[in-house]
């Protein structure tokens, strides 16, 4: 489309709007919708210029269309008006092409079109497999529809072209509000929102205070996504000089101790953004009980106005621990990303087996790229927080819903059997197109717990309520927390946390629990367990005395049972256990979840006469011995207690096979008398091989090390050939320096394994009387204080 020249002096400019020739200058450059919805900076961008003009409409008709030859008396009045017009009809504006006088560079000519005008341009970088990691949807479909305004002698603006029409469908007028450019936080939103932030309420909070105020989502003018926006900017500003004395505070510190870490995230214009940091204690408590860790961003949501989360665990006694602290200011996904990546530096770059964090969508971008192996829960409890705000419709109608909803959730046993009731419930009340339900129901995965039992997360229970946020700072930090005073807040926290730590190894340590059965086992965990784990242990150890175990399977050294609570048949679990590896597990898989052997797998055990826990089933994490020895010795450790769990394995497999022979050889005098001969020959070989180093030489000379092989053919190499009984003559010297430097090195092996172990004892002990000492000085601390 062309338009005639305009006169502007002495010189004449050509407008053609299908192109930019040499005379132009395209200085404004269309951004994607999508772009600007997911870029946080761009967002706040956007209310920004929003709000830079009134929205301008001529006297007269509220409905009236732009023409050729209207006239404004700015640039931004024909904006505003092409904007007013395009929110009455039901479409999105943007500035495409703006032209420049050749003489001064003033803009003399503006087109503003639809956002969905043109094609975008694709600028996405592809990931290492060729692929765009998100792709984003195609929202431009090269509308024509466009307004092109141009400056006049009178310095007026004059509407030289005007197209209507558009290649696609309009926006409905309850929906018109989502588009950009009709997204506008008004001073009355910004004033209201200011003072409900300042309350502790939340995003999702506000939304439905501005909802119920300005008579539905229509009338608020903008989305739930703006208000976020706006309510960050607005917190960066009252954070203001506050977020200096915490920089301050974390530079002393650093000061003091080289291992205090921190780390500060920067904009592109080096403005300060997020804030983590660890203590060394912190780092420290990670390399013991860093298996599962919790990122609690509550106080940042709902219930403060505090913009802070802390990573923190569970120690041996199942109290809160931490592992580092964030101040989030900017809640993008890049910051989440730098948060994370910041924090895994910090903890030596071990990643933890779980995580559990809110149901965010943007954290779950980021835990997926910087924790690609972790496994990745949403807060159960925050979810029913949601499902009261979402449902309350429901919930104010039928009482029982959410009742149903927590039994359907927590006591479903399986994954079919949790399906059913769900589709069950939600058809019962007419649910099943409920938007936010359906979001629920697709992340099944990371919050029912029946997807989540077979990783562990520390809990003693699947269906109570330990995996709500179980905050650190609970009862440091309200409503009206600023972050100077929570700089002192959290000195104070960290010392009540270890006050109670401290109280708790005091109660392991001094006093012994009261056993209530003559079980071995029991004194066993007693004196393994901390008194707290001790408790849940000897819970699951009585509970068995109710239950009945029916062997229903059995499959070479596998045996299947079916255990069930006695008058309860209908409710069965099946525990699969193999007595040569003394390996069981359970349909439940508690132990999976928290570390804990269940009452069923505890009856199996009960009734084949397994009277003490095997080592795989004793988690150091939960014994009182937790923290003793030197992290550089942690592997050692795990190498000497296989080595002593393998020896267990190898006696049972031999036995198991041993009695074999003696089943089958008392049946008659014949069949006793092969028998016997075969373990006499077995005990010949046996004794050569302890003579060897644990070596059979065959026929060549050469020696055999492949116990697996050796293992795997057992029963077929006793008559063969292939083995020889008395060391071949032809060895010659250099094989017999080989075997005798073989023995040498394996009894140097054996010694070391021997002072490792002593050395090991010997650092438990000193560690055992840190602790003592560590009790005492804290009990006359609290006899100084009273």
């Amino acid at each position: 489309m062309e338009f005639e020249p305009l006169s502007m002096g002495n010189e004449v400019i050509e407008f053609d709007m299908m192109g930019i020739g040499d005379d132009a200058v395209d200085i404004e450059h269309p951004v994607d919708e999508d772009d600007l919805l997911d870029s946080s900076a761009g967002a706040v961008a956007v209310c920004a210029s929003a709000s830079a003009g009134e929205v301008y409409i001529p006297e007269g008709d509220t409905n009236l269309e732009p023409y050729e030859g209207m006239e404004f008396e700015s640039e931004e009045a024909a904006k505003a008006f092409y904007n007013s017009y395009a929110r009455r009809v039901g479409f999105s504006t943007r500035v495409s092409m703006s032209r420049r006088s050749r003489r001064d560079g003033a803009i003399i000519q503006r087109s503003f079109v639809c956002a969905k005008e043109g094609f975008r341009v694709d600028k996405e970088k592809p990931g290492r497999d060729g692929r765009v990691k998100r792709p984003r949807a195609e929202t431009r479909v090269g509308c024509k529809a466009m307004l092109v305004v141009k400056i006049q002698d009178s310095s007026r603006w004059v509407v030289s072209g005007f197209v209507k029409e558009h290649n696609h469908e309009l926006v409905p007028p309850d929906k018109v509000h989502c588009l950009r450019s009709h997204r506008h936080v008004s001073g009355a939103a910004k004033s209201l929102i200011d003072t409900l932030q300042g309350a502790g309420i939340g995003p999702s909070g506000i939304m439905s205070a501005l909802i119920k105020e300005y008579g539905g989502i229509s009338n608020v003018g903008f989305t739930e996504r703006d208000c976020r926006n706006y309510m960050r900017s607005s917190r960066q500003r009252t954070l203001g000089g506050d977020t200096q004395l915490l920089l301050d505070y974390l530079r002393n510190m650093q000061a003091e101790n080289p291992a205090f870490v921190y780390a500060v995230q920067g904009d592109e214009d080096q403005c300060m953004s997020n804030i983590f940091w660890a203590d060394p204690k912190a780092r420290m408590n990670y390399t013991y009980f860093g298996d599962t860790v919790t990122f609690d961003t509550t106080y940042r949501s709902n219930r403060y106005r505090l913009p802070f989360a802390p990573f923190t665990g569970v120690n041996h006694h199942g109290q809160p621990v931490l592992f580092g602290c964030a101040l989030l200011i900017n809640e993008s996904e890049a910051s989440f990303v730098w948060l994370f990546k910041t924090w895994l530096a910090a903890m030596s770059g071990r990643p933890p087996v779980s995580i559990t964090t809110d149901h965010d969508r943007v954290i779950r971008l980021a835990v997926t790229q910087v924790f690609p192996v972790t496994r990745h829960r949403f807060c159960k409890w925050h979810i029913f927080k949601e499902c009261q705000e979402k449902l309350s419709h429901v919930l104010s109608g039928h009482p029982n819903f959410e009742a149903e909803l927590h039994k359907c959730v927590n006591l479903t046993e399986s994954i079919e059997e949790f399906e059913s009731c769900w589709f069950s419930l939600i058809d019962r009340y007419y649910l099943r197109e409920h938007e936010w339900l359906q979001t629920v129901f697709s992340d099944r995965r990371q919050w029912v717990p029946v997807y989540l039992r077979d990783t562990f997360f520390a809990e003693m229970s699947i269906t109570q309520r330990s995996d709500s946020m179980n905050s650190y700072f609970d009862g440091y930090v309200n409503a009206s927390t600023t972050l100077q005073l929570f700089v002192k807040q959290y000195e104070k926290a960290l010392e009540s946390r270890y006050e109670k730590e401290v109280k708790a190894d005091y109660d392991t340590i001094n006093t012994s629990p009261s056993l209530k059965t003559p079980s071995p086992m029991e004194k066993q965990a007693a004196e393994l367990y901390t008194r707290k784990l001790f408790m849940k242990f000897q819970e699951e150890l009585v509970e068995t005395l109710t239950f009945l175990a029916t062997k229903v399977e059995d499959q070479d050294a596998i045996s299947i049972y079916r255990v069930a609570k006695f008058g309860e048949s209908h409710k069965a679990y099946f525990v699969r256990f193999n007595v040569r590896e003394m390996k069981a597990t359970c349909s439940c898989q508690m132990f999976e979840f928290s570390g804990l052997l269940c009452r069923h797998i505890l009856t199996v055990f009960r009734v084949t006469n397994v009277l003490t826990l095997p080592s795989r089933y004793v988690l150091k994490r939960w014994t009182r011995n937790a923290k003793s020895g030197v992290i550089l010795e942690e592997r050692a450790n795990d190498l000497l207690n296989s080595s002593r769990e393998s020896l267990t394995v190898r006696y049972n497999n031999l036995r198991h096979e041993a009695l074999k022979y003696v089943d089958e050889g008392v049946k008659t005098i014949d069949i006793y008398n092969v028998a016997a001969a075969a373990l006499q020959e077995a005990a010949d070989k046996v004794a050569l091989a302890k003579k060897n180093g644990g070596r059979i030489a065959n026929v060549n000379g050469a020696g055999r090390e492949d116990r697996t092989t050796q293992g795997n053919h057992a029963s077929a190499s006793f008559g063969d050939h292939q083995w020889g009984l008395e060391q071949s003559p032809s060895m010659d010297d250099q094989d017999r320096k080989i075997q005798k430097l073989s023995r040498q090195l394996e009894r140097a092996r054996r010694k070391c394994e021997v002072y490792r172990a002593n050395l090991l004892s010997v650092l438990k002990d000193i560690e055992e009387q840190k602790l003592q000492l560590s009790v005492k000085v804290q009990n006359i601390k609290l006899g100084m204080k009273d």
